[in-house]
């Protein structure tokens, strides 16, 4: 039934791996991919046939019809037939709260893999692409086979292995009440032990989990200096948390604590109902002057809008909105995804500025102690 998707996977990730790709392949992939998901998701079938927006009607890429992201609390926004579902990635969020479902199978993951880990290197690496493998990657999550159902996790996995970074550890576990946790002590341990060794590091997290190193270094006054070519990559937010830092001043404190310079720490913007991430790296391997304001991007096989609530448009530039995104990488889904995130839109990019006031906490911050 679905063997018409199928080749449609395989053609968008011949579209991820053509260096040469052009926005009209985006554009006819986009369409083609939305006649698909409106034939096989039920559920997104009925939501675009109630807006009076089918494939007869929509003509271009920007009009396809965007979920939002509660939607995928409440319906099963996929493809997939349940015998065919073989892993899901649940969204994070508070206690109570209902989790955002994204299913997946091995074709799906084989996508998001695709999508996943040439844009990471691009902006994470960009000036070491020969020389990753000397990076020993460490993790402040818990591993994957006690978090089935995170996608960051998987996410880092995946890093992990494309890496082959020796030594390479998670980190983190699971309380008995589901939050996620540190090992600090061995942390501490393995930081002093790259130093030493003057192995650079990929240190991976959560803003908050970022949060609750530095205070275990505070608390006993231990200002660490990483190797040269160090660096991190810090993700999600601080909803649901008392103990909160502005990005600048968690940078800030990066620097201070690890001696991580701020060129070197990464930002990185995704969610269980996507398929590709966002950065707002500072790196750039062609040493071009740096951005004072840290802006984040898609890769060229997703498109970000900053959209009006009011209006449904999208904002100016300068203006702030919601954003909206379009992605090739959710091909077994729903490739338009309205965000409750606000941003600042940059010219193509967009800053971050953190949940709409009315949207429900989530994001991975919130599974860290």
């Amino acid at each position: 039934m679905t063997s018409d998707l199928s080749t449609c996977a395989a053609r968008i990730r011949d579209f991820i791996a053509d260096p040469l790709r052009t926005e009209n392949q985006f554009a006819t992939l986009a369409l083609e991919l939305f006649a698909l998901q409106f034939k096989h998701n039920a559920a997104y079938h009925k939501i675009c046939a109630f807006r009076r927006a089918t494939p007869l009607i929509v003509s271009d890429w920007t009009q396809i019809p965007a979920v939002p992201t509660t939607a995928f609390k409440e319906f099963e926004l996929t493809c997939l037939s349940p015998e065919r579902r073989t892993q899901v990635f649940h969204s994070s969020g508070t206690t109570g709260q209902r989790p955002s479902q994204h299913f997946h199978h091995p074709e799906s993951l084989a996508v998001y893999e695709t999508s996943l880990w040439p844009w990471f290197a691009a902006n994470v690496f960009p000036e070491f692409q020969s020389e990753i493998s000397s990076f020993q990657l460490l993790s402040l999550t818990p591993p994957p086979a006690a978090t089935p159902h995170s996608s960051l996790v998987h996410m880092f996995e995946t890093v992990r292995q494309a890496m082959s970074a020796p030594n390479s550890v998670f980190l983190g576990g699971v309380a008995p009440d589901g939050a996620w946790q540190i090992d600090l002590d061995q942390t501490l341990a393995r930081l002093r032990q790259a130093g030493d060794e003057n192995r650079p590091v990929l240190l991976l997290g959560t803003a908050f989990s970022f949060v609750h190193l530095l205070d275990f270094l505070a608390d006993r006054s231990v200002q660490l200096e990483l190797p040269s070519g160090s660096r991190v990559l810090e993700t999600g937010g601080y909803k649901g948390r008392a103990h909160s830092l502005p990005k600048p001043e968690l940078h800030r404190l990066i620097t201070h604590r690890l001696a991580v310079p701020r060129s070197h720490i990464v930002g990185e913007y995704g969610m269980s109902e996507l398929g590709s991430q966002a950065y707002d790296t500072m790196l750039d391997a062609t040493h071009h002057p740096q951005p004072t304001t840290r802006a984040f991007h898609f890769p060229p096989w997703a498109r970000g809008q900053i959209i009006s609530p009011g209006t449904n448009r999208e904002v100016g530039d300068g203006e702030t909105g919601l954003i909206r995104v379009f992605d090739l990488a959710n091909v077994f889904s729903v490739q338009a995804i309205q965000t409750e995130d606000l941003a600042i839109r940059r010219g193509d990019d967009f800053e971050l500025i953190g949940r709409a006031e009315f949207a429900e906490p989530r994001g991975c911050s919130l599974m860290a102690v």
